[in-house]
């Protein structure tokens, strides 16, 4: 055999293991609207050693029986399928679950979902739009079931909304952990030795002087602002000043002129006086 022709024998036997090793690290696997054949899905194995998030809404499932073993899954979503029963399965091939979402489902009655009470670490129920929940005290019946249950449709024991809905608040989880791990890298220098001060921290920092530093440079314009003002306004004070002196002045020469005026008037008016009294005196003396 060539070499050419054990490389082509080997190739396949690379690209399925190369497949494994991918299916091996994935965390989330929606299969919405994908058909399943005798309750299975293709492609769906327990290779996925690492699946924490699983959506098969609208698949056509009539049971669970034949899901692989996750071990990891934490969510699980079967809604809109055709589940009646079988649920018991769950506890051995999905034993870590904490949501699970069973709407739309042929769930009928509390005896259907009794076998749930194996999953420990279950903390969400979803039942919506089964018949199931059209039974009498069906909320509290179904928390007394199952006692490890936090919220059952959404809601808690106390009619309290859950904070996130199921999925929204995995991913958003998920969405957290890889910001964390961001912020993480960014703490640490190249020979992973922590920096003094976090490129966060510092970031935010440089944001704050640089508002201090506008905030002060406003403050003097204001500043400036109201000293051009106030010297405008002593300015226009003091020529107000100096106009209201010349007016006053104007105002003391003109009463002078006036009284000069007037004592000139009068001075005439003594001098005929005078003349009158000597006209008389002058003819007595042509008398004589």
């Amino acid at each position: 055999m060539t070499g050419s022709a054990a490389a082509a024998i080997l190739s396949p036997a690379a690209g399925r293991e190369e497949a494994r090793d991918g299916r091996a690290g994935v965390k989330e696997l929606v299969l919405d609207n994908c058909r399943s054949y005798e309750g299975k899905i293709e492609g769906l194995t327990d290779e996925f050693e690492e699946l924490e998030f699983l959506s098969t809404i609208n698949v056509g499932l009539t049971s669970v029986a034949n899901l692989p073993k996750l071990n990891k899954l934490k969510k699980l979503e079967l809604s809109d399928n055709r589940i009646s029963g079988g649920l018991e399965v769950l506890a051995e091939k999905c034993p870590n679950l904490t949501h699970l979402n069973l709407s739309g489902n042929k769930i009928k009655d509390l005896g259907t979902i009794e076998p749930l009470k194996k999953l420990e670490n279950l903390k969400s129920l979803d039942l919506f739009n089964c018949e199931v929940t059209n039974l009498n005290d069906y909320r509290e019946n179904v928390f007394k079931l199952l006692p490890q249950l936090t919220y059952l449709d959404g809601y808690d024991r106390d009619d309290k909304e859950a904070p996130d809905s199921d999925a929204e608040g995995y991913v958003e989880g998920l969405d957290d952990e890889e910001e964390d791990e961001d912020v993480l890298s960014l703490v640490k220098d190249r020979d992973d030795k922590e920096a003094p001060d976090s490129d966060a921290e510092g970031y935010v920092e440089g944001l704050d002087d640089e508002e201090e530093d506008e905030d002060e440079e406003e403050y003097d314009d204001d500043a400036q602002v109201v000293e051009d003002e106030e010297d405008e306004e002593e300015e226009e004070e003091g020529e107000e000043e100096d106009v209201s002196g010349d007016e006053e002045e104007d105002e003391e020469g003109y009463n002078d002129g006036e009284v000069d005026d007037e004592e000139d008037e009068e001075e005439p008016e003594e001098e005929r006086g005078q003349k009158r009294k000597r006209e008389p005196e002058d003819e007595g003396d042509e008398d004589d």
